[in-house]
């Protein structure tokens, strides 16, 4: 939902706002990022520690791309061969990132928050004004720079969460007195961030997407 958001976000930048690009641009990104991507992500690696059969997987992230692809190929009618280059773009980072490709070189902090953060943005704006202005690229860069953050934040969450088994610090105040912090304590406040900025980016893009279907 807070990646969707950016799809939302990206489009009611636009100067005018069309209600079935931007629900199609949705179920595009949902069916790439939502279900692909992760499908992707779990049969390289297992990060999750599933039992889904590795087909299966690979049975979703197909059919995701696939519904996504097609919806971008019906949307080049409507919007202009421009949109091929987004289209291209998108499966290439959606197949490239998770799978870890040439190297792990995909697969790193600047092309997280490029490719879950900036590039729904940009498809999205493109999807409705058929070209790029400076509110999307300004729009781009905010959501690099959150995307940023939930990478800065659920790095070491992940970490605490899944494979450290236990851990003892101990803090040691300027009066002298000390405090014993554990894996819980340390993965609390990490993970707490990431769900209010997840709610606030959903919230935003609520806001702004009734604000533009209801502005008269």
């Amino acid at each position: 939902m807070w990646h969707l958001s950016y799809v939302a976000i990206g489009a009611c930048l636009a100067p005018r706002v069309d209600g079935g690009r931007l629900a199609a641009t949705l179920l595009a990104f949902g069916l790439a990022v939502g279900v692909a991507a992760h499908a992707l992500d779990e049969l390289h690696g297992r990060p999750l520690r599933t039992a889904i059969p590795s087909g299966v997987l690979i049975g979703a992230a197909v059919a995701g791309l696939l519904g996504a692809i097609t919806l971008g190929v019906v949307g080049v009618h409507r919007v202009g061969a421009g949109l091929v280059v987004f289209i291209v773009i998108g499966v290439a980072l959606a197949i490239g990132y998770n799978l870890e490709m040439f190297g792990g070189r995909l697969h790193n902090d600047f092309f997280f928050a490029a490719s879950w953060g900036s590039f729904p943005v940009l498809t999205a704006y493109y999807a409705q004004a058929e070209t790029i202005r400076i509110p999307a690229v300004a729009g781009a860069v905010a959501a690099y720079a959150l995307s940023a953050a939930q990478r800065s934040l659920s790095t070491p969450a992940r970490a605490l969460r899944r494979t450290v088994r236990s851990l003892d610090a101990t803090i040691t105040y300027r009066d002298g007195t000390t405090a014993v912090l554990g894996v819980d304590a340390l993965r609390s406040p990490l993970e707490s961030s990431l769900k209010a900025i997840a709610v606030g980016m959903v919230a935003l893009a609520a806001a702004l997407a009734t604000f533009r279907f209801t502005i008269r």
